[in-house]
């Protein structure tokens, strides 16, 4: 995890392995909305803010209707 401690953004991969799950578990997770941030798009490329996911954690990881809810996006 030390190389992702200092990105800003996140590529599934990169977030899957913060969270220490698979990828595939990672998509489905978010396929799902089981994870709550939702990624952004940049350049075409498809990335979570480190941030939002550390905080989503923080907060007991809430689905993407909890965190939409509760104003954290």
């Amino acid at each position: 995890m030390p190389e992702t401690d200092s990105k800003l953004l996140l590529t599934a991969g990169e977030a899957a392995a913060t969270l220490s799950i698979s990828r595939s578990l990672f998509y489905g997770l978010h396929s799902s909305g089981q994870i709550g941030p939702l990624p952004i798009r940049l350049g075409g490329r498809v990335l979570w803010r480190a941030d939002e996911l550390r905080a989503c954690v923080t907060a007991g990881c809430l689905s993407r209707a909890r965190w939409l809810q509760e104003g954290q996006r």
